[in-house]
């Protein structure tokens, strides 16, 4: 058994050549060609329609931040939500009628969607709230207006909380 050891004279045989490494990608560079077909921009007026749909989303949503008077909240609450599915409704059409153009989706469609959506959710269920308790509501705001001491604000607090747990109780048996 001959064994072979390794001189120091020796040089490694070259390897098989490998392709060079691609260069780290700096993020402030645009990125590289994405393998596939590139799809076309979507028409301007499906972009129109999707930006409308964004921003119809966000209104709907500071309407209902910006509720001031509790005695209009319920008709606030509404018109949110109606504001809001009219900006769900055109950011869907938009992304579908893009998807059936063969175009690429419009820039705001999706933004427009999961915004409207979070209206939908957030203006039903106040408005929900506001028809339930409205008159236990009512009731408070106008304790409320009455009441200049702590202990007179705190008295408005436990009736609103009394009256609202006896609501429930007559919604649910």
């Amino acid at each position: 058994m001959a064994v072979e050891m390794a001189r120091l004279t020796d040089r490694p045989q070259p390897e098989s050549p490998q392709p060079p490494e691609s260069p780290a990608q700096s993020p402030f560079l645009m990125p590289g060609p994405r393998s596939g077909p590139q799809l076309p921009p979507a028409d301007p007026r499906l972009r129109q329609r999707a930006m409308a749909g964004l921003c119809l989303a966000v209104l709907s949503l500071l309407a209902m931040l910006l509720i001031g008077n509790v005695q209009r909240a319920a008709a606030v609450a509404g018109v949110a939500l109606a504001v809001a599915v009219a900006g769900v409704t055109l950011a869907v059409s938009a992304r579908h009628a893009a998807r059936r153009a063969g175009t690429r989706r419009p820039r705001g469609a999706t933004a427009g969607l999961v915004v409207g959506l979070l209206g939908v959710l957030f203006s039903g269920f106040a408005l929900l709230g506001f028809l339930i308790f409205g008159p236990q509501i009512d009731q408070y705001s106008n304790c409320m207006n009455g009441a200049s001491a702590v202990a007179a604000q705190q008295a408005c607090q436990d009736q609103l909380q009394h009256a609202i747990n006896a609501r429930i109780t007559q919604l649910g048996g």
